[in-house]
């Protein structure tokens, strides 16, 4: 079979989301990666509305409870001018507290295998070891891809729509036109490895993640079992000469500059076995695109922007954007929106969440702010009406729901995600994000009219 509905390029976690809902719908999904799952990846702690929302409306959410991952139930700063560190806890929201209000620390083998192995059982055609090489266009539109089997022989396959889920390192997002613009506020280099032994938090808070700014940049400290622990140094640009050379002995170094981290790590002992025994480094790792869509191809997760690290969000960000993907391209398959209109909504809401993130991180990494400065911030930019505590914990954790004012919520869909995970059509309507603009179908998987609303396409696209 070489014409589908669909082509995915990529198994991560935006990958298999996006493949799985639209197969789910019903259409002929073809999911092309390159590697072999398992296999390793970064980017390990999760966001509520991920777990309880978009793995809710993918149906495994309770495997994914099952599997056994650490519980991450908030996190802790040493950050800014305070000299001891703070937390916060995702149950001082209203909108997580109770039994929404938790995430987990995953192994990305295990985690992104399930997401892989659910696509398929969704009904999606996935192969592994195939590699996507470049695309096909017919005048404007692209039309499918061009892809090199196990073997080494090379395939083309056509479709109605490509996703790219393919990663930083995409081959295809060129292909969408427009440029990948790098941030000139977070030009950072990243080094982390794994360790074997490190200390915890006290409970309940054992399995939180740990984030720490020393001189240099910052830490994070990730609990992902009793024993293994990621730990890796976001060094700024003007210090990235200190992770040039031998990793081992850079490592050691930007350790023993953060006192915090190296007592945790006092009594523990780098990790040996694969993939947990090598020290790795990504730069330049902030980006963001001009173009994220044109005709028949649409860009997803890091293939389409990325931000810095340090409130968790590369996970959720691409399977969120994988949903707001697979809403429109099934709407458009399926002929109830137009097409355009249904990529101007992905577009419009894939932006704003990603630019509230970005807007905040610009604040947050004002080290001299104490921990108040960040709570009213936070308070301030998601425009949510609780107290500044819990704007914080709403936006770390994925679900604040403002009233859409210039900045708009952080991840707006959060909220309704869990409850639409929870409940199903029960949940009720969503209100619409932008004037005109479009809401989900009662399962999650398309787009509708706004019930009463005109169809102001118009309104939608200058969004």
């Amino acid at each position: 079979m070489t014409d589908f509905d669909v082509i995915v390029a990529g198994g991560g976690p935006g990958g298999s989301t996006a493949a799985g809902l639209v197969a789910a719908d019903g259409h002929r999904v073809l999911l092309l990666e390159q590697e072999h799952l398992p296999r390793y990846r970064i980017g390990e702690s999760l966001l509520p509305a991920t777990v309880h929302g978009i793995c809710a409306l993918l149906g495994v959410r309770d495997e994914i409870e099952r599997a056994g991952f650490v519980r991450k139930r908030g996190g802790a700063f040493r950050w800014g001018s305070s000299p001891e560190p703070w937390t916060f806890s995702f149950a001082a929201s209203e909108r997580m507290a109770g039994p929404t209000s938790y995430a987990y620390q995953v192994e990305r083998t295990r985690f992104d295998t399930i997401l892989l192995r659910n696509a398929a059982r969704l009904g999606a055609d996935v192969r592994e070891g195939h590699q996507v090489l470049g695309t096909l266009r017919d005048g404007g539109r692209i039309t499918g891809v061009r892809y090199r089997d196990e073997s080494g022989r090379e395939h083309t396959a056509t479709a109605r729509f490509v996703v790219d889920a393919s990663g930083h390192t995409s081959r295809l997002h060129h292909a969408a036109g427009g440029v990948r613009e790098y941030s000139p506020d977070f030009r950072n280099v990243a080094l982390f490895g794994y360790f074997l032994g490190g200390d915890r938090l006290p409970e309940p808070d054992a399995g939180n993640i740990l984030c720490v700014a020393f001189d240099a940049g910052w830490f994070w400290y990730i609990p992902l079992s009793p024993t293994l622990t990621s730990v890796g140094a976001v060094v700024r640009q003007e210090c990235a000469a200190r992770v040039q050379g031998d990793r081992e002995t850079a490592f050691r170094g930007l350790i023993a500059d953060c006192p915090l981290i190296a007592r945790f790590l006092r009594d523990a002992h780098r990790a040996t076995e694969p993939p947990y025994d090598r020290l790795r480094v990504r730069r330049d790792y902030s980006y963001d695109r001009t173009t994220l869509h044109c005709p028949g191809l649409v860009l997803v997760g890091d293939a389409a922007c990325f931000i810095d690290p340090v409130f968790s969000s590369g996970v959720h960000l691409a399977t969120y954007s994988a949903l707001l993907a697979a809403r429109s391209i099934n709407s458009s398959l399926a002929g109830t929106v137009p097409e355009e209109r249904c990529f101007a909504e992905f577009e419009a809401r894939y932006r704003r969440e990603f630019g509230v993130f970005r807007d905040f991180l610009k604040g947050f990494y004002r080290l001299e702010a104490d921990a108040r400065s960040y709570f009213r911030q936070a308070h301030r930019v998601t425009g949510h009406g609780t107290d500044d505590r819990a704007a914080f914990a709403d936006l770390v954790g994925g679900v604040s729901s403002g009233d859409f004012d210039v900045f708009g919520e952080v991840l707006a869909e959060g909220a309704q995600l869990q409850l639409r995970g929870l409940l199903g059509a029960e949940a009720g309507e969503e209100p619409p994000m932008f004037p005109g603009g479009l809401v989900s179908t009662p399962d999650g998987r398309r787009w509708q009219t706004a019930s009463g609303e005109l169809p102001l396409v118009r309104q939608v696209t200058d969004a």
